[in-house]
């Protein structure tokens, strides 16, 4: 008997367990490996009897310590055949802590040494060895032993596998490689790289070798492989370790598999040959010379670095961690350079550490065919095989799940277990979602008829508690020894050694995958009656997987929530009430608390990665209701922006909008996709929109894509823009889009198609009757395929607009309004409708701007509009037609029937080439405006309007179009406008050009732009001779052309040589110079009102009688020789005439040079001084041309800034005149001189002398000259700052002025004081006085003046402070009147005269005896 044997004190029991077990060696093998994942099964122990062998392995369990011991022990009593007599002995003896007896010191001396290091895997060993030593062993020989015990260490961990409880035996053989994307966007490193920088190429697969084929000989060479949980990540690294053990990765001498969960328990500072030999494998011996050579052949060394993500930086993301530390110097060539390092990693923010150039490689799961293939090596050699396949393909859910490799191995475990007891198509109703799959999974590893509640929610305790820990790896003391077993016995924990440091290596334990760690916990949520609803809710949240872009390491509970979700539908109640052991009410209510939590959910506004795993979560729980409310609360846009999405998700988010009535738009930007996600999307008729922009859509996605377009009924638009589609890809889209009639938008932008493609697109424009937009921009096209495309767009019936502009290439169609049923025939019928709605007529714009054409571009453009319908718009401007070009295009543009604008704009036009234009466009009677700007590079053609827009304009102009048929008229029925501004024009251009416009002139009313020229005085004299040659022009512009004064001034003599000017306007200092003509023609019928006016041929003697010719001058140096020179340029001018001058001041010799040479203009009708400055001298110089001048009727002077003289015609005979002096600061001193200016004149209507200084005594003085002044009708002497002493004087005054008629003053706010006279002598005279605010000693002045007017008849005094006893006295003191006398007082006074005192009063001065009332009114 063996020494643990002996030290058990059970020789019965002992021996019954080795005989046992000797019955299945395979089984205790895999054993073996899992509690000792570091120890190696020596090949030597096989030539051993079988029971030794079975004993040596049984010691070294027990040597590892009670809690291997026991967990081992229970493991045998539930895997095993064991009877019920030896499992109650085992576990009472071997499985307690009270039946386990150490003595390890004893068995330890009593084995060899050789026999305490049988492992691969030796302890830590000195560094050093003796000279001697080293003498004897070459570098190459220590080398080549220390890499075959890497190869061999390697071969004996991926031995066959022996499957758990449940499990066929393919479970852990079957390997099919996921779908590999290589990106092609370096990393970001100053903040790390993050998904949705990243741009993913959709070509060829990657293959497993692919991933270190690099032309990079020297710098570190490091591969990432990116995917989300379950793709297979850890998976791929063991792959690569194993196939290298096998000997296919042949060109590395060396590979080493870390996993970062391990070391990140690791918190002291390690060297690379720590890193190497003390955490991985130790050589033999010399551990130097074996380092040594793995630098010098580092290119050959591959190490690999598995979960990245979960790298811990303890000290902040600028204080990266020691493992952290040394991956960075690999991978940045510091340490082992030339090595080739690879790292698997989650999406999100990955360390900055990683060099830019690191290749990025996406790991996308499965597609259709991966998945059969899965499934075919799954149940190989199975007669289930056939069933599983069958049962995949019908179902589209668990297809969709199978997408990502974990799950679809956890389906094929659930299939093998349901298909032999279940009829076709039950077995996939009992896995709709990933959560049943689990449920399902856990039944299948469980025994027959048993489900263990208590282990599964003791290890779902475990699995929460390291989940809320951050805790992925557990030890024994973690985990009792019966959950140890049970996991081991379910294939629920893997185990393996975890090594610290020499010496130090213990065996650790993790949940096969993080996914079944989070499902066992939301199990332990669920069914524990240790978890109340209100904490259960807590941990249903929606993360999104943006903040993964910020955050240093990613939460380990992203699929919690979906599992409690899923564990919340009603179909896995009966489970978790088995769970609960029967407590279905605590069960039903935690369901039901999950969701209203979800409901809550749906109703908020989320981001697109919450809005994703909402959907995840509603779909895991089935409900209908809940569904239907998710779907409806989504936005009308809902966007996916720079997150990953696999083609699970797109298939979730399809499952939801099944319950949703209302469309939606879809939008995908920069999301990295899987290419087959398109397939998700099969039959989903809310889609209104979809847009994808992302450069990870290729061929294959387009492929996919094509397949699921047709079954999108309600899709209006779609949009690929930014892809890797080439000929192939697009071909089947190309194919796909006929069958979708409903479509109105198709956009392909920035996808690098080639012309042939592009020419294949637009062969689609036929068959889509309902295409309104198709955008091919940013897609780097040839001229001759950009003509291709304008021939497509003058044939296709329903385009109406063609827009290219450098990247820019859109069609935009306009189709005819067509019913669903029309839409749901043929293609052949729907193309032979558009055609012959096609043949009406229709309107084309084409905009070719910036295409590089050039003049055979113009020819054969030509050629092709000659041939199409209607042009609203053609616009070519920035291309490089040049001189011919664009008089080709001028010349055609009269047979294009273009209808608004051609456009040659930036084309290398010259001067030479605007007199070719100009003579080519000569002919062509539609053209309303043609505007050339050689500096801005214009060149624009506008035409005339369609009838049917000029209807109003056409009925106005009815009357003229009659009037033109019974007189001569120089009127013509259209005019036009020829701009040729900033062209560099000089005097000697002007002949050729006005030769060139010669031929316009005869087509309409010419308005003609020649401003920002160099024309010049030579130019501006020699344009005054060519002008009559021109016709009737309709404007004139000579702005900004340098023009002098006398050049100016000179154009003056156009209104005697041409007849047509009526309008000159001059600034003189902006240059500002326009000759117009008059409004008429279709001007002014246009504008709805006719003029009255004699028929026949005195129409044209009318115009010119009634029309007047106007001069404007401003911002000119008015000084008297250039007023001279102007009055004479003007003397030959027919009239009348209107002079408006405008300059900062104008000098008194000015003005009077000005004045005295308006004799010599007898034609004049108005003289305006608009904003000038004027000298206080001024008021007088223009009062005396009334006397000077007859002509003169009115001078109006304001503010000495503005002041007008309005004259008599020639016709008119004399009459009367006035004067308005307003504002002039005029005083007393000025009084006398001015009434001597104005008692020259004859006949003087009015004057105003409103709103100056003159004061009282200016007032008093006024007065006193009154009577010498021959006014006839009214004096204004309003706001002159006048007291009561002015109203007094006037009193005084008015005997002595018998015309007067009328006084009127105001002293109050009003402040107006107006005298009224007539022609002759007034018999009576009426004064208001109003607000004049008199005093007790004014009365008797006041009586005393009014005694003396005899012809007053009638005295208003309104508010002038006078009472009851004032009014007494003042009608005691006065004087008799001669005739009928009123008397009207108005006071605010309350206190009222007695009528009796008053006609006491009144009858001492009555002349007659009549009796009259005195009249008194209160107001």
């Amino acid at each position: 008997m063996d020494p643990v044997g002996l030290q058990l004190g059970n020789k019965n029991l002992w021996s019954c367990l080795v005989r046992l077990l000797t019955k299945d060696p395979e089984w205790l093998n895999a054993k073996m490996k899992f509690f000792l994942p570091n120890m190696d099964l020596d090949s030597r122990n096989e030539t051993l009897d079988p029971e030794q062998r079975v004993i040596l392995q049984l010691n070294k369990l027990h040597v590892q310590g009670s809690a291997t011991w026991q967990s081992f022990i229970h493991c045998v009593c539930m895997q095993l055949e064991v009877p019920l007599d030896l499992e109650v002995l085992l576990l009472s003896t071997f499985g307690s802590d009270d039946g386990f007896t150490s003595q390890l010191g004893a068995e330890e001396k009593s084995q060899p040494e050789s026999q305490l290091h049988h492992g691969l895997k030796r302890p830590h060993q000195s560094c050093g060895s003796s000279p001697r030593r080293k003498q004897c062993r070459t570098q190459l020989e220590l080398a080549k032993k220390y890499l075959q015990l890497l190869r061999t260490s390697a071969q004996q961990r991926y031995r066959s596998r022996i499957p758990g409880s449940g499990q066929p035996h393919a479970f852990h053989q079957v390997y099919v490689p996921p779908i590999l994307r290589r990106a092609t966007a370096s990393l970001d490193t100053p903040e790390g790289a993050m998904m949705g920088d990243l741009k993913v190429e959709d070509g060829t697969d990657v293959s497993i070798s692919d991933l270190f084929n690099t032309r990079v000989n020297k710098g570190p060479r490091v591969t990432v492989l990116l995917g989300k949980a379950g793709m297979g990540k850890t998976t791929l690294a063991h792959r690569l370790c194993q196939k290298w053990a096998e000997g296919h990765l042949d060109c590395f001498q060396a590979l080493f598999l870390f996993e970062f969960r391990q070391l990140n328990l690791i918190t002291r500072f390690l060297t690379l040959s720590q890193l190497l030999f003390d955490l991985y494998l130790s050589p033999e011996s010399d551990h130097d010379a074996v380092f040594q050579y793995l630098e010098k052949n580092a290119d050959q060394v591959l190490l690999i670095f598995d979960g990245l993500d979960e790298a811990l930086q303890p000290r902040g993301p600028d204080s990266p961690g020691p493992v952290l530390t040394l991956f960075s110097r690999l991978c940045h060539g510091t340490l082992l350079p030339g090595c080739r390092v690879m790292a698997t990693s989650r999406p999100g923010k990955l360390p900055a550490c990683l060099p830019a150039e690191a290749a990025m490689v996406h790991m996308l799961g499965f597609d259709g065919p991966r998945v059969e293939e899965y499934v075919n090596h799954f149940f190989s050699a199975q007669p289930s095989r056939e069933g599983a396949l069958v049962e995949l393909q019908t179902n589209g859910r668990l297809r969709s799940l199978c997408a990502v490799p974990a799950l679809c191995q956890v389906a094929c475990l659930c299939l093998h277990h349901l298909l032999p007891d279940h009829a076709p198509g039950q077995s996939v109703a009992l896995l709709p979602t990933m959560t049943q799959l689990y449920v399902q999974m856990v039944r299948a590893l469980s025994p027959p008829g048993r489900l263990p509640t208590t282990s599964l929610l003791d290890l779902g305790e475990v699995a929460l508690r390291g989940l809320e820990t951050g805790k992925v790896i557990f030890y024994a003391e973690d985990i009792a020894p019966p959950l140890i077993a049970f996991g081991a016995t379910h294939s629920l924990l893997t185990s393996f050694c975890v090594r610290t440091g020499p010496g130090h290596q213990e065996t650790g334990y993790a949940f096969t995958h993080l996914s079944l760690q989070e499902f066992l916990a939301a199990l332990h949520l669920m069914a524990s009656p240790k978890v109340n609803k209100d904490t259960l809710t807590q941990y249903v949240t929606l993360h999104s997987r943006w903040v993964q872009r910020t955050k240093a390491r990613l939460g380990l509970s992203d699929h919690l929530p979906t599992f409690l979700a899923g564990l919340a539908s009603c179909t896995c109640r009966p489970f978790l009430s088995h769970l609960a052991q029967g407590s279905e009410d605590c069960v039903g209510a935690k369901q039901a608390a999950v969701v209203q939590v979800l409901k809550k959910l749906a109703t908020r506004k989320l981001t697109g990665p919450k809005v994703v795993q909402l959907c995840h979560c509603v779909d895991e729980t089935q409900e209908p209701e809940l569904a239907s409310l998710t779907a409806q609360s989504l936005p009308y846009q809902l966007p996916f922006h720079n997150f990953q999405l696999t083609c699970t998700d797109l298939a979730t988010l399809t499952n939801i909008l099944e319950h949703r009535e209302a469309p939606i738009h879809l939008d995908f930007d920069g999301c990295p996709l899987e290419p087959h996600c398109p397939e998700a999307l099969v039959g989903c008729r809310q889609i209104e929109n979809l847009s994808f922009k992302s450069r990870k859509c290729g061929d294959a996605f387009a492929e996919a894509l094509s397949r699921s377009l047709p079954t999108m009924g309600r899709l209006q638009m779609l949009g690929l823009a930014g892809s890797k589609i080439t000929a192939r890809g697009i071909s089947h889209l190309v194919k796909a889009l006929p069958l979708c009639p409903q479509l109105e938008e198709v956009s392909f932008r920035d996808n690098q198609l080639s012309d042939q493609v592009v020419l294949n697109i637009v062969e689609v424009l036929p068959h889509l009757p309902r295409l309104r937009k198709l955008d091919l921009s940013s897609n780097s096209i040839c001229v001759s395929t950009l003509l291709c495309l304008a021939r497509v767009a003058v044939t296709c019936p329903t385009v109406k607009m063609l827009q290219a502009r450098e990247a820019d290439l859109i069609f935009l169609l306009s189709p005819p309004t067509e019913t669903t049923a029309e839409l749901q025939r043929s293609p052949d019928l729907q193309e032979s409708d558009s055609q012959r709605k096609g043949a009406q007529s229709r309107s084309l714009t084409l905009r070719l701007q910036k295409c590089q054409l050039q003049v055979h571009d113009a020819e054969a453009l030509i050629a092709l509009l000659q041939e199409g319908p209607q042009l609203e718009e053609v616009d070519l401007s920035g291309n490089q037609l040049e001189d011919e070009g664009c008089r080709l295009m001028a010349e055609a543009a009269s047979q294009l029937r273009i209808a608004r604008k051609l456009d040659l704009s930036d084309n290398g036009l010259s001067v030479t080439g605007v007199h070719c234009v100009l003579r080519a466009v000569s002919a062509c009677w539609t053209l309303a405006e043609l505007h050339i700007s050689l500096q801005h590079k214009t060149v624009v053609f506008m035409f005339a309007q369609g009838p049917e827009e000029q209807e109003g304009p056409q009925e106005r102009a009815a009357f003229l179009d009659s009037l033109m048929l019974q007189m001569p008229s120089e009127l013509p029925l259209s005019s036009r406008r020829m701009r040729l501004t900033h062209c560099g024009l000089q005097a000697k251009h002007l002949e050729q050009l006005c030769e060139a416009l010669g031929g316009s002139c005869h087509l309409g009313h010419l308005h003609l732009d020649f401003s920002g020229n160099a024309l010049g005085d030579e130019g501006a004299a020699r344009l005054a001779q060519l002008l009559p040659g021109l016709g009737a022009l309709q404007s004139l512009n000579l702005s900004e052309n340098g023009l002098s004064l006398d050049a100016v001034l000179g154009l003056a003599r156009c209104f005697s040589t041409l007849q047509w000017l009526f309008h000159l306007d001059i600034s003189f200092e902006s240059q500002h110079i326009l000759l117009r003509g008059d409004k008429t023609g279709r001007d002014i019928w246009a504008t709805g009102s006719l003029p009255d006016f004699p028929a026949g041929a005195e129409f044209l003697g009318f115009r010119q009688r009634c029309i007047p010719r106007s001069l404007c001058l401003s911002e000119c140096p008015l000084e008297p020789p250039s007023l001279t020179r102007l009055c004479a340029t003007l003397k030959d001018c027919p009239g009348p005439l209107e002079l408006q001058l405008s300059c900062v001041f104008l000098s008194d010799q000015s003005l009077e040079t000005l004045l005295d040479c308006l004799p010599q203009l007898p034609q004049l009708s108005l003289l305006q001084l608009s904003q000038t400055g004027l000298s206080p001298k001024s008021p007088f110089l223009l009062a005396n041309t009334l006397s000077l001048c007859p002509r003169v009727k009115k001078v109006d002077l304001r503010s000495l800034h503005h002041a007008t003289l309005h004259f008599r015609s020639n016709e008119e005979q004399e009459g009367v005149c006035c004067g308005r002096f307003t504002g002039c600061s005029l005083s007393q001193e000025h009084v006398e001189s001015l009434c001597w200016l104005l008692s020259k004149c004859k006949d003087l209507s009015q004057v105003d002398l409103s709103a100056n200084l003159l004061g009282d005594s200016g007032l008093r003085c006024l007065l006193e000259c009154l009577p010498k002044v021959p006014i006839s009708g009214s004096l204004d002497l309003s706001h002159n700052s006048v007291s009561q002493e002015s109203a007094l004087y006037l009193v005084e005054t008015l005997p002595s002025c018998p015309r007067v008629r009328e006084a009127s003053v105001n002293l109050g706010s009003e402040q107006s004081f107006r005298i009224h006279f007539s022609r002759e002598d007034q018999a009576g005279k009426t004064l208001r006085l109003s607000e004049c605010s008199f005093r007790p000693e004014h009365v008797s002045r006041l009586a005393t003046g009014l005694s003396q007017s005899l012809q007053l008849t009638e005295l208003t005094l309104t508010q002038c402070c006078l009472g009851q006893k004032q009014l007494a006295i003042l009608l005691s003191l006065m004087g008799r009147p001669a005739g009928l006398f009123n008397l009207r007082d108005s006071t605010r006074h309350t206190e009222k005269l007695s009528f009796p005192r008053l006609e006491a009063c009144a009858l001492g001065f009555k002349k007659k005896k009549e009796r009259k009332e005195e009249i008194f009114r209160g107001y």
